[in-house]
């Protein structure tokens, strides 16, 4: 991928993208023709009724999808046609994702639910083992490594699910509702931790939250309606 990780320099731009399922009178336009630009080091709130698009944008910014009509150009380059195979090597080398339930394997330790975005790509075990304890500790899990999730409270979980997340170093970090299984203070804990990890590192981070207080951890928000972006603003954490 082409292009230095400048912060401040564009990430994502999306040009009049347009995602559409069905025909006739059955269409359905889940995006209809979004504007977008994301700069690198940004922390980018995503919020909007159900039906709004924030999922399906969400999914087309984690290369999951593609789009209908429109460009995404991702670190410079146009994803919008790309194959699924070369989606799947962006999503592995360059992004990160943590979702509401956690994902996390039962049965295995937290190092070795860290350890295998690594695993994958094929990294000797004694470095991965380096990396995920690192990532760990960054997130506050020193000591917990050998805890399997059920040993874990649900924020610990998350902490776990976001360093799995980080270890790869990605340029992207896609957060979906991170904070919709926990209490309240488990919620403020986990988003202290994704701004800072936003602040310190320059870690880009787009989270998607139906929750206004989350959303104010960001420090611009962008809100879906009808499948376009109604309001786009930066916020007193800007």
């Amino acid at each position: 991928m082409s292009g230095p990780d400048d912060r401040g320099a564009p990430l994502i731009v999306m040009r009049d993208v347009f995602k559409i399922y069905g025909s006739g009178e059955s269409e359905v336009r889940a995006l209809d023709g979004v504007d977008l630009t994301i700069a690198n080091g940004d922390f980018v709130a995503v919020m909007g009724p159900s039906g709004s698009g924030k999922s399906t944008c969400m999914n087309l910014l984690g290369c999951l999808d593609r789009p209908t009509s429109g460009s995404y150009y991702f670190r410079g380059v146009d994803l919008a046609n790309t194959t699924l195979d070369q989606l799947a090597l962006i999503r592995r080398h360059y992004l990160g994702f943590v979702f509401q339930g956690f994902n996390l394997l039962a049965r295995t330790t937290a190092l070795e639910n860290v350890e295998l975005p690594l695993v994958y790509r094929g990294l000797p075990t004694a470095e991965r083992r380096t990396l995920a304890a690192k990532a760990l500790a960054d997130v506050g899990l020193q000591g917990r490594e050998l805890h399997t999730p059920a040993e874990l409270s649900g924020g610990q979980q998350q902490r776990v699910a976001i360093a799995r997340a980080m270890v790869t170093a990605p340029s992207l970090l896609l957060a979906d509702e991170p904070t919709g299984n926990l209490d309240s203070a488990r919620k403020l804990e986990i988003m202290h931790l994704l701004r800072a990890l936003n602040r310190d590192r320059g870690i880009t981070i787009i989270v998607v939250t139906h929750e206004s207080d989350v959303a104010q951890f960001a420090s611009r928000t962008v809100t879906f309606r009808d499948g376009r972006i109604e309001k786009d603003e930066r916020g007193a954490a800007a």
